[in-house]
């Protein structure tokens, strides 16, 4: 840990189909990091091989990502280049039993000793059940740099996701995302787009209401039928941006000393700690309905 806390990078960045060319980039991005000190990096969602090419399908897309092994050579390689830094990055899962024959939607958190944690993108939204089957679960577990938690994209959108991971202990949240602007009546500035707006909203409202790091990286460019938001971003537990990319590619850099800026949080308005759950209930059953 760097004098002053831990230094946090969220990348905003486009990634392809070529594996190799997916390589290049995480390596010349790991670098760029590296020579800034930086101690966590955030890869976007499906950094290796690359996102759906739209979201508006039924599945039958043939242009679909590499299904990778949770424990292959892919997530080696990534760990090999992450060293001494903790990386996090998105990649589509290959099929297990339960999952239908569909992949999922994962992330991974490496060092150069190994895999550190694990997740599976539960919120699935428009047609994306077509292409992942869901995972069921929030876990935060222990890194280098203190005690983590990942969600990949429309998770953010669901304040129980991040309240899981901060229950469970993470005082920092990694949310990895391929979040594109509004497909109808987009804005002509893309920082102005509407799904751009909440892009950010949920960032800063995750980090508010949890009082927790949030680093958040998202793809940028253009993907399939799909144009990316960037807005890579650091946020403290109040909820103010401490460093962005803006709706292009670049990396937000910023040291924050976690469990002081935490503490000082909770210190007083503890929103973990004042919690009710007793008087919340269960949710009804015509919920949604």
């Amino acid at each position: 840990m760097s004098a002053g806390g831990t230094t946090f990078a969220a990348a905003a960045q486009g990634f392809v189909r070529d594996l190799e060319e997916d390589f290049v980039r995480v390596a010349a991005t790991i670098a760029r990091a590296r020579s800034r000190g930086v101690q966590l990096l955030a890869l976007p969602e499906a950094a290796l091989g690359g996102y759906l090419s739209t979201l508006h399908g039924d599945g039958t897309d043939t242009d679909t990502p590499p299904q990778l092994d949770p424990d292959g050579p892919e997530i080696h390689r990534l760990a090999a280049l992450a060293g001494d830094m903790v990386v996090t990055a998105g990649y589509c899962e290959a099929p297990d039993a339960a999952s239908g024959g569909r992949p999922y939607n994962s992330a991974v958190a490496v060092t150069g000793d190994g895999v550190l944690g694990r997740h599976r993108k539960v919120h699935q939204p428009l047609n994306e059940h077509s292409s992942y089957a869901p995972g069921d679960r929030f876990a935060a577990f222990d890194t280098p740099v203190g005690r983590i938690g990942m969600l990949i994209c429309y998770d953010k959108a669901f304040p129980e996701a991040a309240r899981a991971l901060a229950i469970d202990g993470a005082t920092t949240v990694v949310c990895m995302s391929a979040w594109p602007a509004s497909r109808t009546n987009r804005a002509p500035v893309l920082a102005e787009d509407r799904w751009a707006r909440r892009f950010d909203l949920h960032d800063r409202a995750r980090a508010l209401e949890n009082q927790i790091v949030w680093v958040s990286a998202n793809q940028a460019g253009t993907f399939g039928d799909m144009h990316l938001v960037g807005s890579a971003k650091i946020v403290d537990p109040g909820g103010e941006v401490l460093d962005g990319t803006g709706s292009g590619p670049g990396l937000a850099v910023a040291t924050v000393d976690v469990d002081a800026v935490v503490d000082a949080a909770r210190r007083y308005m503890g929103h973990l700690r004042d919690r009710r759950p007793g008087s919340y209930g269960p949710e009804p059953a015509t919920a949604g309905r």
